[in-house]
């Protein structure tokens, strides 16, 4: 009888710690889901001899960018993906997942930083290092934003 017992009210407590925890979870996604509504968006073009990189930024509510980045480098790689990341006082660091059409579909990542300078972002070569899969920016290493190809100019955003 005590075994009955004792198992019953285990069962009990995994029971409302299940509902607890699934609380949480609900109350998560809910101020995740708040903090990921769109406050803004801007879109950017720079061009490079014959490159052309299309960049599209929301701003969440959180303070984090999402958007869209495609990018057109001559003579025939496009690469097309989604940008994620946040400013770092007047500079945007962001992850680009990426396909190259030539790659068969396969997925990238690359880190970059860009520098608000006026009207302007400015991308800048960085130092990267890859540890266990994973690309980023050498911490130690200065980012150059004065030597770049390319520097995005504000554009009317066009909705496809």
């Amino acid at each position: 009888m005590k075994n009955l017992t004792l198992s019953c009210l285990l069962l009990a407590c995994i029971g409302l710690q299940s509902c607890k925890n699934e609380e949480k979870q609900k109350a998560e996604a809910a101020a995740k889901a708040e903090g990921e509504a769109v406050v803004s968006t801007a879109c950017y073009k720079a061009i490079y001899e014959k490159d052309t990189i299309d960049l599209k930024l929301n701003t969440l509510k959180n303070g984090k960018l999402t958007g869209d980045m495609i990018m057109k480098v001559a003579p025939v790689t496009v690469r097309t993906g989604e940008v994620a990341g946040e400013f770092h006082g007047d500079t945007l660091f962001i992850d680009y997942t990426f396909k190259e059409a030539a790659s068969q579909g396969k997925t990238f990542k690359n880190p970059m930083a860009l520098l608000k300078r006026d009207n302007q972002l400015i991308l800048g070569n960085g130092t990267m290092q890859t540890t266990m899969g994973v690309t980023y920016l050498v911490k130690d290493k200065p980012i150059d934003f004065d030597r770049v190809k390319y520097k995005f100019d504000s554009v009317e955003c066009i909705e496809k």
